[in-house]
């Protein structure tokens, strides 16, 4: 085999292997920041009570004893030499039933499904206003509790995640999963939500596009699911399993004696 013929086929197996190699190209998230108009995101983004959220909803008044009724606790269990007893009462949570609605003391049922923190607050504090001295002037906070999202597919750490916050966007999101591996489609995201009435969607993102925060699907809500799907350079090696390495040992070895051969034929 003369010289000729072993640079030619030297350059045909590092063309090979450069194009079984994916493209950088799609890897780096908001590429065209420079041209997005981000205008539209200049909101500030409330989440809205759904079914299935926990609340935890404070009373609090000028006499203490005034708001006492409607701030229900229970006492939190815990273990101590295999015994069982029960610490400082802790708020009582309330679960948003199917229907969007909570039991409150006094007042019974109240509707919340659909508002959000702060309108919630509002609403609770006209119900209870009729119940307490005229000169009473109630203050409600509202709080979501056990707000949970989970990421699964292409990223470092899958997982189901609970939000300490009332808001979280798909990049925070990522972010607690460890963000996406090399081999996760970023411009294929797939956001699984159920809404209020039990209606499932999927909502495909593409995070290399900048525009992405304008998106009504920026900020998740509770219980939504963020899969990120495999690229093919992934999919092709989980297919081909053991085989992959044996192919990339192969190639180097190859590789080596057509270098080797080069520079003795040279």
């Amino acid at each position: 085999m003369n010289k000729k013929a072993l640079s030619f086929f030297f350059s045909i197996v590092m063309l090979a292997l450069l194009s079984s190699c994916g493209s950088t190209k799609d890897v780096a998230y908001f590429k065209n920041s420079q041209e997005a108009d981000l205008s539209k995101s200049s909101f500030l983004y409330d989440a809205r009570i759904m079914p299935k959220d926990q609340l935890t909803i404070t009373v609090s008044a000028i006499n203490d004893e005034a708001a006492t009724p409607f701030n229900m606790t229970v006492p939190t269990p815990y273990t101590v030499n295999s015994r069982s007893t029960y610490s400082q009462a802790m708020l009582q949570t309330y679960l948003v039933d199917n229907n969007g609605n909570i039991t409150f003391p006094i007042i019974g049922e109240i509707h919340l499904g659909g508002l959000t923190k702060s309108e919630a607050e509002k609403l609770i504090e006209q119900k209870i206003k009729p119940f307490m001295a005229g000169e009473e002037n109630p203050i409600v906070t509202v709080r979501m509790t056990g707000y949970q999202i989970s990421v699964l597919g292409e990223v470092s750490r899958p997982g189901t995640f609970t939000v300490s916050r009332e808001k979280i966007t798909i990049l925070e999101a990522l972010a607690q999963a460890g963000d996406l591996t090399i081999y996760g489609v970023r411009n294929n995201v797939k956001l699984i939500r159920e809404d209020a009435t039990g209606k499932k969607m999927i909502v495909e993102m593409d995070l290399n596009d900048a525009n992405i925060i304008n998106s009504p699907y920026y900020y998740l809500q509770q219980n939504d699911v963020i899969y990120v799907t495999p690229n093919k350079v992934k999919a092709q090696n989980s297919s081909v399993g053991s085989m992959t390495t044996l192919w990339f040992s192969a190639t180097s070895i190859l590789i080596s004696l057509t270098s080797l051969l080069y520079n003795i034929l040279k």
